[in-house]
């Protein structure tokens, strides 16, 4: 009698689970590997832009220590920008904010020997209206300490993503965040320290940080040291592709202009890059011209309204991706 075989284990008789399948990653510029850029290296030739003929109103810089900074250190990375004419150095703190006293001394001579405009990005584990009171405790922690390290090294301004819905309703996470960053700004008003929060706009629908959510925070937090960040290539994502023309650019600065005043404009603090995204958004940034962000009509809008500021790239080519944008605006600004 041939032997009965054993019923497989449970575990061995459920179906394999189906690999899910990769998401429709868009944002390259027509003929660019539609891939993620990994282990490039910046070390190439850099070309400093001619001198305007016109001032320039807006200022170019790095959200980060450019990749020709020697050493690569905050104080090297304020020198650096300086010596390649670009005018604005984000310090970023994404991991933690983690600077030693006495560098923030040399980013302060450094920027008061320069002139190059220094601000920073808080740490990404902030969520001011998360679901357990110990994190949003830390999340307030995090910006204030962006906010106070920052003032040290001489700077105005600190970005940071506020947090996410986690499947509530909007309103109620709007109404909530809006009055933490109001408390931690009032906090920060009682210590003396004058650097201005700057929640920015996010590039994925699960995070808060539309452009009308920040607007209306700008709007509702008026009075008080709080302005915004705007990412437009967040925002272009966060639309799975849209938001990228002329006209529509044109319409976030009337939004923007409308919602928190005509004077705005004259101080916006932007972030712009390449990027990939799907329908969920955000994939991770790309070079500029490896991508379809349409930096040159932004820059024509921007000129049009007569805005001022500054914009931090955040490109992975850093520096190189600055001079790129500087040149450009330039050319649309008459030299």
């Amino acid at each position: 009698m041939p032997e009965k075989k054993k019923a497989a284990p449970k575990a061995a008789r459920k179906k394999a689970a189906k690999p899910k399948p990769k998401a429709d990653v868009r944002g390259w510029a027509p003929g660019v590997p539609k891939e993620k850029p990994k282990g490039r290296t910046y070390d190439g030739p850099l070309s400093v832009n001619a001198k305007p003929k016109k001032a320039d109103r807006i200022f170019f810089g790095t959200g980060g220590v450019p990749h020709s900074a020697k050493p690569q250190t905050h104080p090297a990375a304020v020198r650096r920008l300086h010596d390649l004419g670009l005018g604005v150095y984000e310090m970023e703190f994404v991991h933690g904010v983690r600077i030693r006293e006495e560098t923030c001394d040399e980013v302060m001579a450094a920027q008061a020997e320069t002139g190059v405009q220094v601000t920073a990005h808080g740490p990404y584990y902030v969520n001011l209206y998360s679901l357990e009171d110990e994190k949003v405790a830390a999340s307030r922690k995090r910006v204030l300490d962006t906010a106070r390290a920052l003032a040290k090294c001489g700077g105005d301004g600190a970005c940071f993503h506020p947090g996410f819905y986690q499947k509530r309703d909007p309103k109620e996470v709007y109404d909530f965040i809006c009055n933490q960053i109001g408390e931690l700004a009032d906090i920060l008003e009682e210590e003396g320290c004058a650097v201005r929060l700057d929640p920015e706009t996010t590039g994925k629908g699960t995070q808060f940080g539309s452009i009308e959510e920040i607007a209306d925070m700008g709007g509702d937090l008026k009075g008080k040291n709080v302005g915004f960040t705007i990412d437009f290539a967040h925002i272009h994502a966060r639309s799975a592709g849209a938001h990228n023309t002329y006209d529509e650019f044109g319409a976030q600065l009337e939004l923007l202009k409308n919602r928190m005043g005509d004077d705005v404009l004259k101080t916006l603090h932007i972030h712009l890059s390449g990027i990939a995204y799907s329908d969920k958004g955000e994939a991770h940034h790309l070079e500029l011209d490896e991508s379809d962000m349409n930096y040159k009509d932004l820059f024509r809008a921007l000129i049009d309204f007569g805005a001022e500021g500054r914009v931090v790239c955040e490109s992975p080519a850093l520096e190189y991706d600055a001079l790129i944008m500087q040149r450009e605006y330039r050319k649309l600004n008459g030299g």
